[in-house]
Formats: structure tokens, C-alpha cells, sequence
């Protein structure tokens, strides 16, 4: 394998040493459908073939519109046979997010899942002069489209195959020019304080740090993983496509956003990695369905709650865990964990893994005590994905891991991380002023985050460097520390902490529409929507208790004095979250000035027009009454 540097060469591979074995799985109606590697790799040559026929070659970018779907995997690997570059996008964004992506990045062919992503496609079409052709997988709904420009992916492949026919050998020439330095896939960061970036990695970055997990992990050709994560996130490559085609193991696809988790438990995946947001909503879930069960179950389940805490807390001091509390986590295997491991999809997951924003220490201890093996990561972008993994016997809600092999991290005197190894990616698409604002002299990549290397080489990670501020009394202030012990919370969605430069922190929150909404369904509370749910008296009550009781487990300082519950979710439609939900503190501060200003001007209300934004990019502008209330 040692001779192989190229992505489409590790498939072709797989198709000659395992060719019947399955390689990728899609769930559709219901029926997992199975693809070996042998069909695989056939796909994949007609599909790209099919993209060499209409003018697609080395150096053209394809963009990839679509859940899931192993006809837009195997699009990644055709263009990558050709020379080309993938560029993935987010399949939620609205037109005009897609717009810039698609223009900046030149793509000359987008692969788009169905109907709805066309629609949008076509109506930006003419602000996107490269683009040349549309691909549809799904031709359901796109029988009176008469755009020349618009073509099926059965009828691609149909024409691949005769141009392969036609061109005998010509495959196997163009995937023989491909180089491990070669750009393998364009990601766009998620513009927290600016327009997208696209990052460009070549072969030679994505398969060092898929190689780096597997050693890690110990991963084979046996094993099964869901592929669920937006395309768009270069975890999705790193953690799945790549791994699979490294080691021959099968990813799966859902049968849709909507069933993910149905189609968890149903598959029993033997890893998985997921944000911190996913954990939160699974956490979430649990302790609802603990409120609504009955008294006896919920005595049942808080009680061996508490067993899994102490017994971690045990393990990570690394202290002996005594006889009575060894048989009561026994028990609690058989009546509590088991069957919640069983529920959650992950009774057969040797690893779980978290990364792309800090986790709070509540819902990991709570995942790591009931016998998941969840550990942190730290990475980016920029660097394939992977920087810093935890071992299994050194798993901490505190650090991000220790630096995976061949990596090397510094911090800068201003307290930034620093890293190098061969994941850094070779440049931004068409910004060579801003790889250079990121890129050392000597070679080394700028994070932006501020962390330090603790006593046993771990990393840890504070915020962003540029987040990271003082009270009015110089009290140092981290938000992302705040607003993590505020998302613990069941009923909470949100949180968006301020204090830099005030004398103390206060917080907008947004509730957790579903789980507030099942608690006022409990206690028989009318409501009609978000905005009505959000500004009930009884519903301010319910969150002004639990903002005291996270209270009670901060620091002095770190408390909140004063919160409000917003009118509606904070969304990446509206550009106050990303599409990995990281929040534009920049664009939120601006948007919100008047209610920092009630903050700390001793206001008691806010009025506030917000613009909403649909999904057909148009506009529409909200008025909303809040109250400002005192946490203390």
C-alpha cells in the first residue's frame, strides 16, 4: 500500500483484493441496498467517465450538493480520477449562502441530490459563470425541466460507459497522473467572522491523518460506520470516506436526516464520531424521557446516574473503586447502561468520539460512566481534521488529547496554538493573502485558539484567542466556558454569553423548542409557536430556576447576572450561527446591540425587530417584546 498515494488508487485496490466484499450501504423504503467494493469502483469509472465526456478534466472543480448518498461519494473519487477537485457544500444552505461558495470556487459541474437542490442551483445559475452542467441523482420531480444544461446521473453513466468503451485505457492514464500532492478535496470554513474560506488539502493530508485514527483506533475491515455528517465538514472525509477506503470498511448511509438515529441503533455502527450538539440532544432526550417516566424509573435511573458519576470520577482520579459501589455498577450494567448504550445505537462502538467545539465536562462524565468510550479530538480545516487525540485511558472533559504522531505543537507568546505536520493543507482557493496571515515563516500553522500543554502533554484549549476577553475588574472572561454549563441544560438550545469589559455576565438564551414544548404539554401549558412558548411566564420561571442552579456550580465570577430568553432559535439562515452551529459572535453583538444595552444599562425590557430569513433566501422582519431578568 505503501506505493499507493492517491485516493481513486486505494479504491481500485479494494476492488482487486476484496471485490466482494461490501464497501458502501444505502438505506432506502426501509432496505439497506449493498454495494461490494467490485460495484463500487464500476460506478465510480462510468461515473467518471461520464464527467471526462462532457468536458470535465484536471484542474476543474465539481461541487456536491445532497445528504448522504453513495452516488455523491462516489462523485468525490470520479472527479478525483480525472484530476479534479470535489468541493462539498452544506445541503441546508440557502441560495445565497451557496452562491459565494460556488462562484469563488469556480466549480465547472455540480452534483446535486434532487429537485430541491437543483431548484436552488438554478435559481443562482447566473451568478455562477463557470458552471457548465447540473447532475441530478434523484430524477423524482425533474421530468418537465427542459435546461440543456441539466443531466441525469443514470444518463452520465450511461454515457461514461460508451466514452470508456470508446477510449480504452484512458481511465487508467488519467488516474496514473494523480500525485499525493495533488488537490484531493475543497472544504469551506464556516466564516465565523467573514465570508468562507476554501480550504484546499491534497491526498498526502488526508491520508496522514486517516492513517494517524486508524493506528489510533485499531480499525478494520470488518467494522461499520454511519455516514451522517454534512459532506461539507471535512470530518465526514477524514473519519469516513477515507477510512473506509484505507481499510476496506463499510460506511452506511441513513435513510434521511430524519431516521439518523433509527438507523443507528438499527445498524450498531463500531465507532462514531459526532459534535458535542449531538451529545447535548442525546443527553437531552434521556433526561426528559427520565422526567416523563414513572417515579419508580426515575429513582432507578438517578440513582445508577449517580453510581457511573462516582464510579468515573474514580477512574479519572485514578483511584480504586470500592466493593459495594463495584457491585452496584455491576447492577447498573444490567438494568441502566446496557439498555441505554442498546437505545442510543452504540453497543457495539469500540470508540465514540467528539471534536469541532468544547464539550462540557457534565455530558461527557455522563457518557464515559455509563461505558461509552467517548473521547475528545481537536482539529480543523486546515490540518485534515485531526491534531491531538485522547487516548482511551486518558479521556478528560479538560484537554483535547495529546498530538497525534508526526505532529508537532508549539505555543506562540500570545498564548495561540500553533501546529505542523503533514496534514496542514497546501492553501485557501484563490487567497494567498490570507494563507500566508495563517501560515508562520518557518512554516507553522496558526490556529487562532488560545490553549496551553499541560504537565502530561495534553492540550488544552481555552477559546478562541480572539474570544477571550476580562471583566471590568480584569477578571480573565472565556464565553464558550459559560455558555457550555448553560447548554447543559435540557431545556436550553443556546446560549451567547457577554462581559468583556462590563462588570459582570450576562447571557441571551434560546430555548430547546421540542423539550420545552413536551414539559408545557406536561403541565398542561397552551402555546402556538416559538415565540409564544419562549415568553410564557411559566416557561421564564422554568429557565430562570435552572440558570440559578448552574449558578450554584460556578465560580463567583463566572456567574450570570442577568439573562434573556429570545423569540426565536438562533439559526444559520440568519447568519448568527454557522452551519456547524458555531455562533458569529461579531454579527450576533451587532444584530443584539440593544439588548447588551438593556444588559448593562439597568433596563427591565428590550424591543427588537429581527429579520428572519426563508429558505428561498427572502425576508421578514419580526417585532419582539423581551424581558430582561435577574439571574442572581
Amino acid at each position: 500500500m505503501a506505493d499507493l498515494v492517491t485516493l481513486p488508487e486505494l479504491m481500485l485496490k479494494n476492488a482487486r483484493d476484496m471485490g466482494d466484499q461490501p464497501g458502501m450501504r444505502k438505506k432506502h423504503y426501509g432496505i439497506w441496498k449493498t454495494y461490494n467494493w467490485s460495484e463500487y469502483a464500476d460506478n465510480t469509472r462510468a461515473l467518471s467517465m461520464g464527467l471526462a465526456s462532457i468536458g470535465f478534466g484536471r484542474g476543474d472543480n465539481l461541487g456536491i450538493i445532497g445528504n448522504n448518498l453513495p452516488q455523491l461519494y462516489w462523485a468525490q473519487i470520479a472527479a478525483q480520477c480525472l484530476g479534479g477537485v470535489p468541493v462539498p457544500v452544506y445541503q441546508d444552505a440557502i441560495a445565497k449562502e451557496l452562491a459565494f461558495v460556488l462562484q469563488h470556487s469556480e466549480v465547472k459541474v455540480i452534483m446535486a441530490e434532487d429537485q430541491e437542490q437543483v431548484d436552488k442551483i438554478l435559481s443562482i445559475k447566473d451568478q455562477l459563470p463557470n458552471l457548465q452542467w447540473v447532475i441530478y441523482c434523484d430524477p423524482r420531480g425533474m421530468k418537465d425541466y427542459d435546461e440543456d444544461h441539466l443531466k441525469s446521473f443514470a444518463d452520465l453513466q450511461t454515457e461514461g460507459r460508451a466514452f470508456d468503451s470508446a477510449n480504452s485505457g484512458f481511465f487508467e492514464a488519467e488516474v496514473a497522473k494523480g500525485d499525493a500532492n495533488d488537490v484531493a478535496l475543497m472544504c469551506y470554513t464556516s466564516g465565523t467572522t467573514g465570508d468562507p474560506k476554501g480550504v484546499m488539502l491534497s491526498h498526502q493530508n488526508l491520508v496522514y491523518c486517516s492513517r494517524v485514527f486508524i493506528a489510533a483506533e485499531g480499525i478494520q475491515a470488518s467494522d461499520n460506520f454511519l455516514a451522517y455528517l454534512p459532506m461539507a465538514w471535512v470530518g465526514d472525509t477524514a473519519y469516513g470516506l477515507i477510512i473506509s477506503l484505507l481499510v476496506g470498511a463499510t460506511l452506511n448511509c441513513p435513510e434521511g436526516p430524519s431516521t439518523m438515529m433509527r438507523d443507528l441503533r438499527e445498524l450498531g455502527p463500531t465507532g462514531i464520531i459526532a459534535p458535542p450538539a449531538i451529545w447535548e440532544g442525546m443527553l437531552s432526550d434521556l433526561q426528559l424521557k427520565g422526567v416523563s417516566s414513572s417515579p419508580l424509573k426515575r429513582k432507578v435511573f438517578a440513582y445508577f446516574s449517580d453510581v457511573a458519576k462516582r464510579c468515573e470520577e474514580h477512574r479519572a482520579a485514578g483511584t480504586a473503586i470500592g466493593t459495594g459501589l463495584g457491585f452496584a455498577r455491576w447492577l447498573g450494567e444490567l438494568l441502566v447502561y446496557g439498555p441505554v448504550r442498546d437505545q442510543l445505537g452504540l453497543r457495539r462502538a469500540r470508540w465514540c468520539v467528539t471534536g469541532g467545539a468544547p464539550m462540557g465536562p457534565d455530558t461527557f462524565g455522563f457518557f464515559r460512566g455509563f461505558g461509552i468510550n467517548l473521547k475528545q479530538l481537536y482539529g480543523m480545516t486546515e490540518v485534515g481534521g485531526l491534531a491531538t487525540l485522547q487516548p482511551n485511558t486518558e479521556a478528560s472533559p479538560d484537554t483535547v488529547g495529546v498530538a497525534c504522531p508526526g505532529l508537532e505543537i508549539r505555543i506562540a507568546d500570545d498564548g495561540e496554538v500553533q501546529l505542523k505536520s503533514e496534514g496542514v493543507f497546501v492553501g485557501y482557493f484563490r487567497e494567498e493573502a490570507k494563507t500566508a496571515e495563517v501560515m508562520s515563516s518557518d512554516g507553522w500553522y496558526r490556529t487562532g485558539d488560545a490553549g496551553v500543554v499541560n504537565e502530561n502533554g495534553h492540550l488544552v484549549i481555552i477559546d478562541r484567542a480572539k474570544d477571550v476577553g476580562k471583566l471590568g475588574d480584569g477578571t480573565p472572561f472565556a464565553p464558550q466556558f459559560v455558555e457550555l454549563k448553560l447548554k447543559f441544560s435540557p431545556f436550553i438550545n443556546e446560549a451567547v454569553s457577554f462581559g468583556d469589559g462590563h462588570p459582570f455576565i450576562s447571557a441571551m438564551l434560546a430555548i430547546d423548542f421540542e423539550n420545552v414544548g413536551k414539559w408545557a404539554e406536561g403541565v398542561a401549558l397552551p402555546y402556538t409557536n416559538y415565540m409564544d412558548l419562549s415568553q410564557k411566564p411559566e416557561v421564564i420561571t422554568l429557565i430562570t430556576d435552572e440558570v440559578r442552579k448552574i449558578n450554584q456550580g460556578l465560580p463567583e465570577v463566572s456567574r450570570i447576572k442577568r439573562f434573556v430568553l429570545l423569540t426565536k432559535d438562533l439559526d444559520a439562515d440568519d447568519n448568527e450561527i454557522t452551519r456547524t452551529r458555531k455562533l458569529r459572535r461579531g454579527f450576533i453583538a451587532e444584530k443584539y446591540g440593544p439588548v447588551i444595552e438593556a444588559f448593562y444599562g439597568g433596563a427591565t425590557d428590550v424591543e427588537l425587530r429581527l429579520a428572519v430569513t426563508f429558505e428561498d433566501g427572502s425576508e421578514s422582519f419580526v417585532d419582539a417584546h423581551m424581558t430582561i431578568q435577574e439571574a442572581a
